[in-house]
């Protein structure tokens, strides 16, 4: 497709016309709307029996203006309706409820079965409005949100009266999530520095905006897959000759990455929070998985608990501090995001009834038997 827009505009045909501007603003843009509603008629025709989510989400665009955007999604796919943009509005409860009742109206609130939000005060306000307006239809916190939200609290947690245990056990992570962003933005804001890591890197060094899902979990992991290159960097004669400037910060960053201890904290981080990554990946798709989430976040937590155990060398029953704080945040996210719909899904899919599901857990039951 790339390369028949790169010909036409590079070359001259001369039988062809191109359309004017009011056509193309016109009927040109009317018939492509039809054509579009005319594919989308077979997915939406499956929304009455199959039933369908309304999808919710808030974005900026480039030209910073404040967007909401609203999806519809099924199992025939997502379907886009709209985005509003509320430059103009103040965003509380009440605003966002107006407008998912508009979406819910333009779908048929016969047809919805949940509404689908980020996890934050307003929107949940705003689920419970519609849910008094529609008893019919279910707010449902965002799952990838919900996890990410996690991690948050499990990598960036601040030192406060409440969280005092928890900042305890785990401000290690921020220190050494921060040691990261320190030698990324050591190397990447000068051009020469930039210059030597990429002599000895092949890979890229990513720059992860907060707001992306999983932000220091991607750093880390990234940090791990160029270790080598990042060493052979800094123990190597243009390192060394490089004297310009900042070179008692160009000590540090060789001292970070040569330094064993260091490494080892972010293998560890990787490896507890990867059933949390690997699940956020799982449900950050546009496949349907509100049949899975409830059995997902038991197996998540266990393969969490299991690393942090074999890393601390105990046993399954032995006590670990570092775990319970996890697993406190883990189990306030789910009780926070978790909803009738999840139970009844998970109550519903015949895997979770089979011999070899149960099989793969001694704590296991079939769902008729879980209280």
């Amino acid at each position: 497709m790339f390369s028949a827009f790169s010909f036409v505009a590079n070359n001259v045909i001369s039988s062809f016309v191109p359309p004017g501007y009011n056509a193309l603003r016109t009927t040109l843009l009317q018939r492509e709307k039809a054509h579009i509603e005319f594919m989308l008629e077979p997915i939406k025709k499956t929304w009455k029996e199959n039933g369908v989510s309304i999808v919710s989400e808030g974005w900026t665009d480039a030209q910073r203006r404040p967007l909401i955007n609203f999806m519809a999604t099924s199992e025939g796919g997502p379907i886009f309706l709209k985005a509003i943009d509320r430059s103009k509005e103040y965003k509380d409860k009440f605003y966002m409820a107006s407008l998912i009742r508009s979406a819910i109206v333009e779908v048929g609130d016969k047809n919805v079965v949940q509404v689908i939000t980020d996890n934050a005060p307003v929107c949940k306000a705003a689920g419970m409005l519609i849910e008094v307006d529609y008893p019919q239809i279910f707010w449902t916190p965002c799952v990838v949100h919900t996890l990410n939200l996690a991690l948050k609290n499990i990598c960036a947690v601040k030192n406060t009266e409440r969280n005092e245990i928890a900042y305890v056990e785990c401000h290690w992570i921020t220190e050494t999530s921060k040691k990261a962003d320190f030698v990324r933005n050591f190397i990447m804001n000068h051009s020469m520095r930039l210059a030597i890591f990429n002599e000895f890197v092949p890979l890229k060094m990513l720059a992860v905006v907060d707001t992306r899902f999983a932000s220091v979990i991607i750093t880390l992991k990234r940090f791990k897959l160029i270790k080598r290159g990042l060493q052979t960097m800094v123990i190597s004669d243009q390192w060394t000759a490089y004297k310009e400037d900042d070179v008692e910060k160009a000590a540090t960053v060789k001292e970070i990455i040569l330094n064993d201890v260091w490494w080892d904290k972010v293998d560890y981080i990787i490896a507890f929070t990867a059933p949390i990554y690997d699940m956020l990946r799982v449900t950050d798709t546009d496949k349907p998985t509100l049949h899975l989430v409830y059995d997902m976040w038991d197996t998540m937590i266990e393969k969490v608990k299991a690393t942090i155990l074999r890393h601390e060398g105990k046993e399954a029953n032995d006590q670990s501090t570092f775990y319970d704080v996890v697993y406190s945040i883990l189990i306030d996210r789910w009780t926070k995001s978790c909803t009738p719909l999840h139970c009844m899904a998970h109550s519903l899919n015949p895997r979770y009834y089979s011999d070899e599901w149960l099989a793969e857990a001694s704590n296991r039951v079939p769902p008729h038997m879980d209280t």
